[in-house]
């Protein structure tokens, strides 16, 4: 008879998702979906346990992001992607970037850490833009 609480086995099976990670596995279950998903049929694609307001949550974040679109079915939405989820992380690298004073600092700190392919891809999609006029 301890003062100490148990922790229930369960909560010390649970990981930690990392930044962005579920918002990533939402977007993929909506991009796997027939066609536009409830939040139920995506909290049940995904399993793990996920509580249905922690999917709404995310939801509603990707809404705010623009990755998802929703459209009103009774009393609820269904979902669908707008974005794929190299569209998410340009989302969240350009929000990186809008949050910084000196972007031209960030960005060529960003630039020298790339590797040679990467560096040569950024530079055929910067010139490939050039020439499409954007």
């Amino acid at each position: 008879m301890g003062t100490e609480r148990e922790t229930p086995a369960a909560y010390s099976r649970v990981r930690r998702r990392g930044q962005g990670e579920l918002e990533a596995q939402v977007l993929a279950a909506l991009q796997a979906a027939p066609g536009p998903a409830t939040a139920v049929w995506v909290q049940q694609h995904l399993g793990d346990g996920l509580a249905y307001t922690t999917v709404m949550t995310i939801l509603s974040r990707l809404h705010a992001k623009k990755a998802v679109s929703r459209t009103r079915a009774g009393r609820s939405y269904v979902w669908r992607a707008a974005s794929d989820t190299a569209g998410l992380a340009a989302l969240r690298m350009r929000r990186m970037l809008d949050g910084e004073r000196d972007r031209d600092a960030v960005l060529a700190s960003f630039v020298s850490t790339l590797l040679p392919d990467d560096e040569e891809l950024l530079r055929a999609l910067l010139d490939s833009a050039a020439d499409d006029g954007s």
